[in-house]
């Protein structure tokens, strides 16, 4: 097992360049050229880095993006900064329309954002930034002005989102899970039927190689449902949507901020029970519904893939008390498909390894997750420099093409955290001391290759500066 070494000269004066350059004054951006807008999850990973720079930036980079929160709870995946040109970035601000397509939903009036979501880190994200300067933080009353609304985003997800019926969150669009291209969405994506190519222009091409960017065929997907959500009113309780699939790493984050938010209630008084609650539910939901011992990991359930009705007590199909029998569809003969029942996705993504960031998991499990991401699949001490995005042996992977097996530094930094969670430190040391050389060598590219390391995609991008000084601290490099 390879020992941690120190942090790789230039990381911290690298990391702190790119994280000044891509900060506006009151948020950070992911790239200037091609993400030049604030989003969601980037925000949290850079607010977990740039702490160690500045609390207070990290704190506002928080306050900024919770302050174009949704009345009904949900934290958009992007906010738009209205002094970048509109064509700088598609879908823009007059696709989303969030200010009056939204307005049932609660959209703010004058901030305009998108109306979808991603994966909710941001408790961790902000018990973090406050243990990174508690005086500062009650100073300024940080956490108790974050508490209310990120609480106010768990209940949404909790409320709108659970459309298995089974206590997960649910997701309505390749985007909203951060993975966007992943080979786990293409059985899903297979029955929604493109925007026309001609209906819109991909900004992103402008910033990056084709090759390594979706397909036309899949950004016409993506157009056509969020178009589709949007012409809904962004509204969440229906199975309208042609995509709806429970992710692994969706949960696995949700529920690791739930054990934050526990933390922040504590610190402010109020009540913590609800939320240790509500994690051990999660996480009870997510060992029932996703995992697969088989795989050696969590699967995406596909909510559209038609499993039979199944008996919440027994587990089996429902039966017909009359005639005793499972119950039939009237037209095909075979038993009742439930529409949010579904089926396992068998592909194998990064995001069934997240769990690993759960506190709680039963130990035979988080045995199992550490077995996978250092065997064949992924690699992780072995033939891998990083953890891939997909399985490496797998029919689509691809070490160049967007979240279709390039690494990623941010999945890498929740794996490194959940390894040392879960009793893994000279694992973990190792893969950290992989992320910060990685990091450098690459340019603090977007994604790398996971083999060579080979820098993908745009380069100064903001989390992986911030999640690497995030790293070296830890490693005890002054930042």
């Amino acid at each position: 097992m390879t020992s941690a070494r120190p942090a790789p000269t230039g990381l911290t004066s690298g990391a702190r360049r790119v994280l000044q350059q891509n900060w506006t004054g009151s948020c950070t951006v992911p790239s200037p050229g091609l993400y030049p807008h604030q989003w969601s999850w980037d925000s949290a990973f850079i607010a977990i880095g740039s702490r160690h720079i500045s609390p207070r930036r990290a704190q506002r980079e928080l306050e900024t993006l919770l302050a174009a929160q949704w009345g009904d709870g949900r934290i958009p995946h992007i906010v738009f900064n209205p002094a970048v040109p509109p064509a700088a970035y598609f879908p823009g601000p007059d696709f989303w329309r969030s200010a009056t397509a939204g307005a049932v939903a609660g959209a703010p009036r004058h901030t305009e954002t998108s109306g979808i979501v991603q994966p909710p880190v941001h408790a961790l994200a902000c018990l973090l930034v406050h243990r990174a300067d508690p005086r500062s933080s009650a100073r300024h009353g940080f956490l108790a002005r974050a508490y209310p609304r990120l609480a106010a985003w768990h209940r949404y997800l909790g409320r709108a989102r659970d459309l298995g019926g089974g206590g997960l969150v649910s997701v309505v669009h390749p985007w909203e899970p951060g993975m966007d291209n992943s080979p786990c969405w293409d059985a899903p994506l297979a029955r929604v039927a493109p925007a026309p190519p001609g209906t819109f222009r991909r900004a992103d091409l402008d910033h990056g190689a084709a090759s390594d960017r979706p397909t036309d065929l899949d950004y016409g997907r993506y157009v056509r449902l969020a178009a589709d959500y949007r012409d809904g009113g962004y509204a969440d309780h229906t199975a309208g949507s042609a995509f709806l699939v429970e992710d692994p790493g969706v949960n696995a984050l949700l529920i690791a901020s739930e054990h934050a938010l526990a933390e922040i209630a504590a610190l402010l008084g109020a009540d913590a029970a609800p939320h240790r609650t509500r994690a051990a539910d999660l996480t009870a939901a997510l060992v029932d519904r996703l995992w697969d011992p088989a795989a050696g990991l969590f699967l995406c359930r596909d909510l559209h893939g038609g499993g039979p009705v199944r008996d919440l007590h027994g587990g089996g199909p429902v039966r017909d008390l009359h005639g005793g029998g499972p119950v039939r569809d009237l037209h095909g003969g075979g038993p009742v498909r439930d529409l949010h029942g579904g089926g396992p996705v068998r592909e194998l993504g990064a995001a069934g390894l997240l769990p690993l960031l759960v506190p709680g998991l039963p130990g035979d499990i988080a045995a199992a997750l550490v077995r996978t991401a250092c065997g064949d699949h992924f690699g992780l001490g072995r033939t891998a420099r990083l953890v891939p995005s997909y399985d490496l042996l797998g029919p689509a992977f691809d070490p160049a093409r967007y979240w279709r097996g390039p690494a990623w530094f941010n999945v890498n930094w929740l794996l490194e955290r959940g390894l040392r969670l879960h009793g893994e430190p000279e694992r973990a040391d190792a893969l950290r001391t992989a992320v910060l050389e990685t990091a450098v060598t690459s340019g603090f590219a977007e994604y790398v290759d996971p083999y060579t390391g080979e820098a993908r995609g745009t380069r100064d991008f903001s989390w992986t500066a911030a999640l690497a000084l995030d790293l070296a601290v830890a490693a005890g490099q002054e930042p």
